[in-house]
């Protein structure tokens, strides 16, 4: 039997057969990916559309003192260069709310930290008031509001007691003025909380991290509505804060210390006490309390949130990137645009939308919201009189009042023909206390 070479099997049409099948089996895989993707990513969009973001900590106001001195006439704040942060990239990356800081230098303490802290509270409040996007709010349902209406909502909050020099009617001046939260301390200790941090060596105590000042601070911050920031505290702060607060309390921009070591960051222990406050921590996105290395990546970020989801639960966790604060973030996450790469991580190791909802938003306004409950009930409660020690926060710019003796002023000074402008301003201060004190 003769057999044709055209009736046997084409090798050649066998490849390319072969060669059609692959090549439509790659093609429908990379079709499948990039619906994938694009399912995947709008998913991100539609859930953070729904819930956007409340971030807890923003020094954009820190920047704009020291590029602009504060000058916003000189600034567009929906496109900034050199920073991180502006209007177009909250827009993007889903930001509703900002919990804007209010820093001033740990070296400002016994010196203008009260002016610092009034200035930098003159800024937000202007660029919030200045800028249709923006909305200033001060209540749980003027946040609720902003988003209703469109706004990205403005909090206030003050980065360091150290900005109230250790004074209760300056605390409520500051919570008159829109401010909703304050961190106790910062970088430094002040004379009644203790930092995390030993740079600045000032005020040291043992054994009391929360002196009885401490408390009333606390206790008045209770009293106005006024959120009590943990973040930048030492653990033994915490500790007395978290049993001795009547509110929840926050954490506005700290990771764990399980998985980066760094004495900014929260201990295991510490957590589970902020749970029982019904607190929150809202983690920090800095490269260094995330990986302790100078170099951090978006999976080293989302271990944070596996971690202390298993630890204390998704409702006990925030977002506080710490943008314009820090000088370095994780690839991927290098500017406020960037949150949904972060949510969309998290999805991919199954965090459910009900725990993304709350991380993004619901978490702090029931923090807020609980605040506020505890507000209420000590309505009755009249502004605490207490004064601090003044053995406890002396320093040479603490004026002690009592009524001047001339006498004492040096000679140079005593007179403004010899003195010249100092003295006369020395003499016209003598003459106006003394007339104050007549008086009375």
């Amino acid at each position: 039997m003769r057999v044709l070479c055209s009736d046997m099997p084409s090798w050649k049409s066998g490849k390319h057969a072969s060669h059609s099948f692959w090549m439509q089996f790659i093609e429908a895989l990379v079709v499948f990916s990039l619906c994938a993707k694009i399912c995947e990513c709008s998913d991100v969009d539609e859930l953070m559309s729904t819930h956007p973001l409340i971030d807890g900590h923003n020094d954009l106001a820190l920047q704009l003192r020291i590029r602009h001195n504060n000058h916003l006439s000189q600034v567009d704040l929906r496109n900034l260069s050199k920073v991180s942060t502006d209007i177009s990239r909250f827009k993007a990356g889903h930001v509703q709310t900002q919990m804007f800081a209010v820093y001033v230098l740990c070296g400002a303490q016994q010196k203008d930290a009260v002016r610092l802290t009034l200035e930098q509270i003159d800024v937000v409040r202007r660029m919030c008031t200045e800028y249709k996007e923006f909305e200033l709010v001060t209540s749980v349902q003027e946040l609720k509001d902003s988003k209703d209406k469109g706004k990205i909502a403005c909090l206030i909050s003050i980065e360091g007691g150290h900005s109230i020099d250790s004074s209760l009617p300056a605390l409520r001046m500051f919570y008159q003025l829109g401010v909703r939260s304050m961190g106790l301390t910062h970088s430094c200790n002040t004379p009644w909380a203790e930092s995390s941090s030993t740079f600045y060596p000032v005020y040291k105590r043992e054994n009391n991290s929360l002196t009885s000042f401490g408390k009333v601070v606390v206790e008045e911050m209770n009293r106005l509505g006024m959120i009590v920031d943990l973040s930048h505290t030492s653990w033994n702060t915490s500790f007395a804060v978290l049993s001795h607060s009547k509110a929840p309390v926050i954490f506005s921009h700290s990771s764990s210390y399980s998985i980066c070591n760094h004495s900014r960051n929260v201990p295991d222990n510490l957590l589970l006490e902020l749970k029982k406050n019904q607190g929150l921590i809202m983690v920090n996105l800095h490269n260094t309390f995330v990986s302790c290395r100078d170099e951090a990546n978006i999976s080293h970020v989302a271990d944070h949130f596996d971690y202390i989801r298993k630890l204390i639960g998704a409702e006990s966790i925030g977002i506080g990137g710490d943008y314009e604060g820090a000088t370095s973030f994780p690839h991927g996450l290098e500017d406020v645009s960037k949150y949904p790469a972060l949510i969309q991580e998290l999805l991919r190791r199954n965090w459910t939308e009900n725990e993304l909802a709350g991380v993004l938003r619901h978490n702090f306004l029931r923090v807020f919201e609980q605040v506020e409950r505890v507000r209420d009930q000590l309505s009755s409660n009249l502004p605490s009189e207490v004064q601090i020690p003044f053995e406890e926060a002396h320093n040479p710019c603490r004026l002690v009042l009592r009524r001047p003796d001339p006498r004492s002023l040096p000679s140079d000074q005593s007179s403004g023909a010899e003195g010249g402008l100092p003295g006369l301003l020395i003499l016209a201060t003598v003459l106006v206390l003394s007339r104050i004190f007549l008086i009375e």
